[in-house]
């Protein structure tokens, strides 16, 4: 069963993008670029940032 985690491997800033990359099987790249296109049409992207970093829990070890 696959958990959603931020990554403390592939992380930036707070790690989300990784973590998403990492449960969708994508390269973080992708993520990334996905977000930064949401941020720029209307601000939804970096909202949704803010509650994935504070929602979504760290990676176990």
């Amino acid at each position: 069963m696959k958990k959603l985690y931020r990554s403390n491997v592939d992380k930036r800033l707070c790690g989300v993008c990784g973590g998403l990359a990492e449960y969708f099987e994508l390269d973080s790249t992708i993520i990334r670029l996905l977000w930064v296109i949401f941020t720029f049409c209307g601000g939804a992207g970096l909202l949704a940032y803010l509650i994935a970093a504070l929602i979504v829990p760290n990676q176990p070890g």
